[in-house]
């Protein structure tokens, strides 16, 4: 099939399928006698299987390690779990992160309340000016330390 037909099926587009072929996750195509690509089959497949794989937070880096694994006969299913479960820990870890930089915003929105309630009418609070990077970087700080097992947090 050409490329534009295997673009079509898999719902990327040709470039996105000359980009896999440069890095090497395609295999490069034959050539029409009009020097147009044209697909096996397979490729629809292959290209699905990138699609489901990036979806699932694997780069493209990662897949063309796996595949050139798995081209080569080898069997990466163990790698594939073992980078599944580092992807897991790392969003664990940014998810925490994440809380705590809400709760330094959730002290700054606070403190921004306040100032706003004894603020006159019509006259300038300055909130942003009374913001310091204190309120997250102690957050980030304390998050770094947890990170590393610091038991002071």
């Amino acid at each position: 099939m050409h490329s534009g037909e295997l673009a079509k099926l898999t719902g990327v587009s040709t470039d996105t399928l000359r980009h896999y072929e440069r890095l090497g996750l395609l295999a490069a195509p034959a050539r029409t006698t009009g020097n147009y690509r044209e697909y096996p089959a397979s490729a629809q497949q292959r290209v699905t299987l990138i699609q489901r794989a990036l979806r699932i937070s694997f780069s493209l880096k990662e897949l063309k390690t796996i595949l050139a694994t798995r081209d080569f006969g080898g069997l990466p299913c163990r790698e594939v779990r073992d980078l599944m479960r580092l992807k897991l820990k790392d969003l664990d870890q940014q998810i925490e992160h994440l809380i705590f930089v809400e709760a330094g915003l959730q002290k700054v929105l606070k403190d921004w309340e306040g100032r706003l309630r004894k603020t006159k009418k019509g006259q300038p609070a300055r909130l942003l000016e009374t913001t310091s990077t204190r309120h997250t970087s102690k957050h980030t700080l304390k998050w770094k330390n947890r990170m590393k097992g610091d038991s002071r947090c």
